[in-house]
């Protein structure tokens, strides 16, 4: 093999193993990562010890510009998001060093030494998939650990708009909002939704729409919540993709399991207490299947129905991590105040 051609090829390889190399920190820093950090480990190997000459030690973790480097601790999930850019980026410079590799071998008449590089090229695609998966998981997942989750009711609002609601609600430090608001015309529910998903974008809080798949995925939320009676998850998924958060709202452990089956992302538990502010809600399921969940929910899960201030501390008791709360809060005279009164309880 001619030199010059040797120093191309070299060139890829180098190329492909420093996207690697941040992508097997990337993945061994997800909590299911291990495997599929192995499993990139060993494929740099491979490419690197392809060539005749092997790269000096060292070579792979050259860091061009650009390039972006993973930090090497868990505040990484501080910012998820640019950790799954990092993802997308590494990848395609693999992806294209190994498809260049393909293309010059095949040039020059090498096609049984392309076979070995476009093998390599499926790996990494398929890494990537199952990479991108459990990352989205991960990313899903820290998006739901926090405290409150707060939902619209404007009509239990003493008079205040939604979006007057949903300003209290960050100003006090929520981070998960659902608007739900199932008897509003279309037009005014996307307006709402617009306004909604840039105060919570800019407060960097997770927004959740109720029911209407379309609905979210037109102003960009970070999830939608639906019932039983609406389509099942997995369906949703195919419609939604990996990175946004679905949640199920469940009552028993069968419709818990079914969710978790389906690839939920988080269930709705409940209603523990009677409730109104819902017209087709179904009897309180009491402390039973909370404690259910508590003990056998694999995935984030919410307590939700009749909870109030006076009640919070049980349901936190049991276990509950994720508790949501409706005319508690929007009904409140001070929202604020309300919301710092409810933690309170539940540091207690």
């Amino acid at each position: 093999m001619v030199r010059e051609l040797y120093e191309i090829i070299q060139a890829n390889v180098l190329r492909a193993s420093e996207g690697l190399n941040v992508l097997e920190d990337l993945a061994g820093f997800c909590r299911d990562g291990g495997s599929v950090s192995e499993s990139l480990r060993s494929l740099k190997a491979d490419i690197r010890n392809s060539l005749v000459e092997p790269l000096p030690d060292g070579l792979t973790y050259r860091q061009s510009a650009g390039d972006g480097v993973f930090p090497g601790s868990r505040e990484y999930v501080a910012d998820m998001i640019h950790g799954l850019k990092l993802l997308k980026d590494n990848f395609e410079k693999v992806q294209k060093a190994l498809g260049a590799l393909v293309a010059i071998l095949d040039s020059a008449g090498e096609s049984e030494f392309a076979k070995r590089y476009e093998d390599y090229r499926l790996a990494a695609c398929d890494l990537e998939k199952t990479l991108y998966r459990i990352y989205c998981r991960d990313m899903k997942k820290k998006k739901l650990d926090t405290d409150l989750y707060c939902l619209t009711a404007e009509e239990y609002s003493l008079g205040r708009s939604n979006i007057e609601v949903v300003k209290a609600m960050l100003s006090a430090g929520i981070r998960i909002i659902q608007y739900r608001e199932k008897e509003k015309k279309m037009l005014h529910k996307y307006r709402e939704c617009v306004k909604i998903r840039e105060l919570t974008y800019d407060a960097g809080a997770v927004f959740i729409v109720n029911d209407d798949v379309d609905l979210a995925i037109m102003v960009g939320a970070d999830g939608v919540h639906i019932g039983q009676d609406d389509l099942p998850a997995d369906k949703v998924r195919e419609l939604v993709g990996e990175e946004m958060i679905i949640g199920v709202s469940t009552h028993s452990p069968q419709q818990a399991q079914d969710a978790i089956a389906r690839g939920a992302d988080y269930i709705g538990v409940g209603p523990i207490f009677a409730t109104k502010t819902k017209k087709d809600v179904c009897d309180p399921v009491g402390f039973e299947y909370l404690d259910y969940a508590v003990k056998h929910v694999a995935i984030p899960f919410v307590a939700i129905g009749g909870i109030k201030e006076h009640n919070i501390s049980e349901i936190k008791a049991r276990g509950a991590g994720l508790i949501a709360m409706v005319t508690e809060i929007v009904g409140a005279e001070d929202i604020e105040k309300k919301i710092e009164s409810i933690r309170q309880k539940l540091k207690g």
